[in-house]
């Protein structure tokens, strides 16, 4: 029976959730997430999990903050005039905006403050900071 080993195509059913036990993702309804295993295309602690699985093998895996989406990074908050956004946006907390770099790429943030004078956007990824549990099936190696 085939293994996982890097470089080849995985294809897995999976559950992620938080450390209060809700749900961020799955691929429930869905088809199976296929990646390339050791290819950086997943996340490094789920990658690392993955070596020696086979097909129809299940497990649960902890990964911590710091082999998932890494620390909240204060760098990546900044309050800017709230002239700045546009009057028709309406503004509360949570809503996730989409910027522009510099150099143009698209850059998804989050509103995590409001005052009459400004808004602070975050541009951490939204499961920053936090520990993640995967619940994993294989279901293909290729």
């Amino acid at each position: 029976m085939s293994t996982i080993k890097s470089g080849d195509t995985v294809r897995m059913h999976y559950k992620g959730t938080l450390s209060d036990d809700s749900i961020f993702d799955s691929s429930e309804g869905r088809d199976p997430l296929e990646f390339q295993a050791g290819s950086g295309q997943i996340i490094a602690g789920l990658d690392a999990a993955l070596p020696g699985m086979a097909v129809g093998d299940k497990k649960v895996v902890n990964v911590p903050v710091d082999q998932a989406y890494g620390h909240i990074n204060p760098d990546m908050q900044q309050a800017i005039p709230r002239e700045g956004i546009p009057a028709d946006i309406p503004l509360e907390l949570g809503l996730q905006l989409q910027m522009q770099t510099p150099e143009g790429h698209p850059l998804p943030v989050t509103v995590v403050a409001l005052d009459e004078a400004t808004v602070t956007l975050d541009a951490n990824h939204p499961l920053a900071g936090k520990d993640l549990t995967f619940d994993i099936e294989i279901v293909g190696i290729n």
